[in-house]
């Protein structure tokens, strides 16, 4: 039994899987595992565009049901995802999607560990996922109904059960067989002893294990955890999704070879595939850039396949060289290639599409016409500080945004940038706390009105003013459903440095902050402080740093600053502390995903 090192640490616990899945279930008990069942209440209603990747889109799914049982259980004991079909329609649609292709089956797991402390739930989250690689034979219109007539695929993420009638669509399978099955048990099993065995400094110099190491490995390694009897809850995660990969997956070598009899020989060390990736990157970052300037995505979006003959005659380009872009978008997961010629993903239709609602076209464009130049400065910037790479002796004072100072297009390429970084993010944002009990609200350097507009769907008794620059609020009609401005949404010209604020029961400031230096930052809360009414409230939006490791994710955008502004990223005590020093109280954290946290905080009376 693998895991009866680590079973033997749980029999003073409960663990409760966090899911109806009868696979899962099963494989679990299969694997010596007791515990019992708990479904989530979590609706899988994740917005699947705001994900970067099918995994993360699993993960946070598998995170939530976990949570959400958690805390229940608490109050009475103290590249386009596949899930599953709504109809036999959809389950054609899935299969056909799949048929004669390879695609990536991702499972996301969350291990929720609770204990209870004065009556407080303390959580702690271990999650990971899973990718397992399978390819579909080519299936005739006539088996995929017969398939789909036994009802098979109705209650199946993808629409297909590998484990039952539906192994005879697959070709092959690279990867974890259990982990299309639903529960990705090798992965649990090792997270399990990383978390109930963590090996000894000294046994990570000699071990390396390629499977989960067998019994008799941690007979002797000393009990890392104390006693006690803290329920501990487990989920499965639930967040079972399948999402087309093309492209061949590379694998580097297995491990480290042992040295040789002697002890004397040294080992190669392993590849750096990772590494190698990260130096190639901007290459990968180029080709994007350059595929949405030349509007291939836009070519191709809703479309039949083309021949890269024929997209060079729409972008005005080489054959050759289009060809070469093309297949680079392919091995980036941008485009599919088939016999009749090239397309867009769903990715690509949703994202880089340059018309779609969710587009991320502007943000390329920016990226590509206005980041990637600063980024040639960053040497400079890290040698002198970010007012050398900035253009500006340091002792001179911030300017007004630049944008004042931008042409028509460039105005435009910088709106529909944070106009698509807002739209991704603007109901988690709108949702982090209950807003209800206010009235009115005023979003300050509100742009588009992307949140605006979310916060008034949400709460259809809030009006919402967007106050921006009057370079920016000319444009905003661009941006609006059928070039309409809603009726409980109004824009209101002005600078919040220098202007009147508009009058709001609650203050809205979504990537602002971050943007400048500290007595900036206190300028602009001073004045929203003496704008804001007691019992009125501040709701900031921002990534707010952390004492662990910063998600690669969140990187760039630390580096942007320091090549473009002298405004920096805050910790939690330091967001908390201004907002405090400018009369606003109860100060609250909730995330909106990876890259984004939301802070509110209400508007005390004065002393």
């Amino acid at each position: 039994m693998v895991l009866s090192p680590v079973i033997g640490k749980l029999l003073h616990k409960r663990v409760v899987l966090a899911s109806a899945s009868p696979r899962r279930r099963e494989i679990l008990s299969h694997a010596g595992l007791r515990f019992e069942v708990v479904p989530s209440r979590f609706k899988e209603k994740l917005d699947k565009a705001s994900f970067p990747t099918p995994y993360a889109y699993a993960i946070e799914t598998a995170k939530q049901k976990a949570l959400e049982v958690a805390r229940r259980m608490h109050q009475t004991i103290g590249g386009l995802i596949l899930e599953k079909p709504v109809d036999k329609q959809d389950a054609y649609r899935m299969l056909s999607r799949l048929n004669g292709k390879e695609h990536s089956v991702f499972t996301g797991v969350a291990i929720v560990h609770c204990c209870t402390t004065d009556a407080q739930l303390d959580l702690e989250v271990s999650e990971f996922h899973e990718e397992t690689t399978v390819k579909f034979s080519e299936l005739s219109e006539e088996l995929l109904w017969e398939y789909i007539d036994s009802g098979e695929p109705m209650d199946k993420a993808g629409g297909y059960g590998i484990q039952a009638l539906g192994g005879m669509l697959v070709e092959h399978v690279r990867g974890d067989f259990l982990n299309v099955v639903g529960f990705p048990l090798n992965h649990f099993c090792k997270k399990l002893v990383e978390l109930y065995y963590p090996p000894r400094r000294e046994d990570l110099q000699r071990v390396k294990h390629d499977s989960i190491p067998a019994v008799d490995t941690f007979e002797n390694l000393s009990d890392v955890e104390g006693s006690g009897s803290d329920p501990a809850q487990g989920d499965d995660g639930g967040g079972h999704g399948r999402a087309e990969a093309g492209g061949d997956k590379r694998q580097g070598p297995a491990g480290m070879q042992g040295t040789d009899s002697t002890g004397t020989g040294e080992s190669p060390p392993p590849f750096p595939a990772g590494l190698l990736e990260l130096i190639d990157g901007f290459k990968a970052s180029k080709a994007l850039f350059v595929a949405c300037k030349l509007n291939v995505f836009d070519v191709l979006k809703d479309g039949a396949p083309l021949k890269a003959m024929d997209i060079a005659g729409k972008i005005d380009a080489s054959v050759c060289g289009t060809e070469r872009l093309l297949d680079v978008c392919v091995a980036l997961g941008l485009l599919e290639k088939t016999d009749r010629g090239y397309r867009n993903t769903e990715l690509a239709d949703v994202h880089l599409a340059s018309d779609g609602e969710y587009s991320l076209h502007g943000l390329a464009m920016r990226s590509n016409d206005h980041f990637w130049n600063l980024f040639t400065d960053l040497e400079l910037a890290v040698r002198e500080g970010a007012s050398a790479a900035f253009g500006r002796k340091a002792e001179e004072p911030v300017q007004v945004p630049r944008i004042l100072f931008q042409s028509k297009h460039k105005k435009l390429q910088f709106m529909r940038a944070m106009h698509g970084l807002a739209m991704l993010t603007a109901h988690q944002v709108a949702t982090a706390f209950d807003l209800s009990r206010f009235t009115s609200a005023c979003d300050l350097g509100g742009c588009t009105g992307a949140l605006a507009r979310a916060l008034t769907q949400e709460y259809p008794r809030l009006k919402v003013t967007v106050f921006d620059l009057p370079e920016v609020i000319e444009h905003v009609t661009c941006f609006q459903p059928e070039g309409r401005r809603p009726d409980w949404m109004s824009f209101t010209p002005g600078d919040f440095f220098k202007d009147d604020l508009p009058e709001a029961d609650l203050y809205i400031l979504s990537r602002i902050l971050h943007e400048w230096p500290d007595d900036k930052v206190c300028e602009l809360l001073s004045r929203v402080s003496s704008r804001c009414k007691p019992g009125g409230g501040i709701l900031v939006a921002e990534k707010v740093l952390e004492d662990k490791p910063a998600a690669r994710g969140s990187l760039p955008s630390s580096l942007n600053l320091l090549v473009r502004t002298q405004g920096r990223e805050r910790s939690l005590p330091e967001y908390r502390g201004l907002l405090e020093r400018h009369g606003f109280r109860d100060v609250r954290l909730a995330h909106a995903g990876d890259r984004l946290d939301v802070m509110l905080g209400t508007r005390a009376s004065p002393p």
